[in-house]
């Protein structure tokens, strides 16, 4: 059973939209255990910066300047890019760690420049193409003061790539009790807004909204990781926008403070945005402009017989063939088709933003006992499968849009999962806590990679900008690359 913190309550028409969240285990920051609708105006600086490397596939080309914010993109979709090998060794096995003298990596991502950024702790490394070694940068953003709760952070948790020289960095930070800000009028929502009362806004707790969330950095000609800015404009500016990742709908709740998963957008219409998983939903960026939150939610009857909207920590978060968005929190999964407008994701709307699940799995526990989802994909046959820190892998069925049906998979060595990636070639990698890594074919036999030194596999990234394809996997011991599947 969970403990609510800042829940509060709403409607069962709202299962998609913004409410309580839980107190749970966040993922352990890289800082801690290693002493981080109206339009807006468009971002600036969202070309390539001097003396990056010009990709050969150059992924997301979005002209200088990105998309308008809460908007399509130019011509309303981005052409493709031609297919190439890419800068990177072509080889079936590399170890990157071993060849390229990474050291110690907490977590990797790739920008559209082939750019490969290293995180750990306060440290932001990055090996170019052509690089014999990374070069690493300290103290950037959210890490700049050190990490602890009287800083901006805990620690830094994930990074995920973008354009050509540009990153995002995730930090954590313990959650608000309650969630809702003053704004310096101290208005309240109990009377929707109506009143003033400037003796309720405390400057000290106004501070809170920057802390954990997102840094954007980028790459200097030199090698030098600099900030870029920190992720603050809201797609719906209902509020200020220099204070870092709050509810788009309603600019007082600072529901999303740690995030604990990243995703690209690596190919169609909607290439190049990012989704988050926080300690509360999933958040969705383009550029420099975000959109919090959408999440799959249950509803917990209270003493009183109202409800309390549930949302558990969001680990798995995946990017369907199809485009669609995959959601697996710590009680729930969902299925989600993103809207056109980046505006527009936090609308519950099935106009916009058609639900196709919004459920948890039965056959594995009730609805108010935690599955620990960890990894969520679909393979290339349209089979979803969901992974658990504590219960396996899980093929899923959706039988309607409240209800999903579970299988568990039988034949891998532990239930303790930490990633999934499904490949091109029909495959499903599976990364394990203690058992390294395990790859479901095509034809659904079951097999160890060996080729890949390490028993925790921390991270999973698939690149098929690329040809072959590109897995990365990050384990305990090292980064190590797959290519052809």
């Amino acid at each position: 059973m969970r403990g609510l913190v800042g829940a509060w309550t709403v409607g069962a028409m709202m299962a998609w939209g913004c409410g309580g969240t839980t107190t749970q285990e966040p993922r352990p920051p890289v800082g801690t255990e290693n002493p981080a609708r109206t339009e807006p105006p468009p971002p600036t600086g969202g070309g390539q910066p001097p003396g990056v490397i010009t990709p050969p596939n150059p992924g997301n080309t979005t002209p200088p300047g990105g998309t308008p914010p809460g908007g399509t993109k130019p011509g309303g979709t981005t052409p493709p890019a031609q297919v190439t090998v890419g800068p990177w060794p072509n080889e079936p096995v590399v170890n990157y760690s071993q060849r390229y003298g990474l050291g110690q990596v907490r977590a990797m991502a790739v920008d559209d420049a082939y750019n490969l950024w290293l995180l750990d702790g306060d440290r932001i490394g990055v090996l170019r193409p052509g690089d014999t070694t990374p070069r690493w940068t300290s103290g950037v953003g959210q890490a700049a003061p050190g990490f602890g709760p009287d800083k901006l952070a805990l620690g830094s948790t994930v990074i995920c790539g973008g354009s050509a020289g540009r990153a995002y960095v995730g930090y954590a930070t313990y959650e608000l009790s309650p969630a809702f800000i003053y704004s310096p009028d101290g208005r309240h929502i109990d009377d929707g807004y109506t009143s003033e009362d400037p003796t309720r806004f405390d400057p000290i707790r106004y501070e809170e909204y920057k802390k954990g969330d997102l840094d954007v950095v980028r790459l200097e000609p030199d090698g030098r990781v600099v900030l870029e800015e920190h992720l603050s404009r809201s797609a719906t500016p209902n509020g200020p926008q220099d204070i870092g990742i709050r509810n788009t709908n309603d600019h007082h709740f600072d529901e999303d403070r740690s995030v604990l998963t990243c995703v690209k957008v690596m190919r169609g219409k909607h290439r190049g945005d990012l989704y988050i998983g926080t300690n509360h939903g999933v958040t969705r960026i383009r550029d420099l402009t975000y959109n919090s939150h959408r999440h799959p939610v249950w509803f917990k009857t209270k003493p009183d017989g109202g409800k309390t909207q549930m949302a558990g920590y969001t680990y798995a978060v995946g990017i369907a063939p199809n485009g669609d968005v995959l959601i697996g929190n710590d009680w729930n999964v969902g299925v989600v088709t993103p809207s056109e407008r980046l505006a527009d994701w936090d609308r519950v709307n099935d106009t916009l933003n058609p639900e196709k699940l919004n459920a948890f799995i039965p056959e594995l526990n009730s609805v108010e006992e935690k599955d620990f989802w960890r990894g969520i994909q679909q393979t290339t046959d349209g089979r979803y499968y969901v992974a658990s820190k504590d219960f396996g892998l899980w093929q899923m069925s959706i039988l309607r849009r409240s209800e999903a049906k579970g299988v568990k998979v039988a034949g891998l060595p532990t239930d303790e999962l930490t990633s999934l990636a499904a490949t091109d070639d029909g495959s499903l990698f599976i990364g394990t806590d203690g058992a390294g890594l395990w790859r479901l074919d095509a034809s659904k036999q079951l097999v160890r990679v060996s080729d890949v030194d390490g028993n925790k596999v921390e991270q999973l990234l698939y690149d098929p900008t690329v040809k072959p394809a590109m897995l990365y996997v990050l384990t305990d011991r090292g980064l190590t690359v797959l290519r052809g599947h």
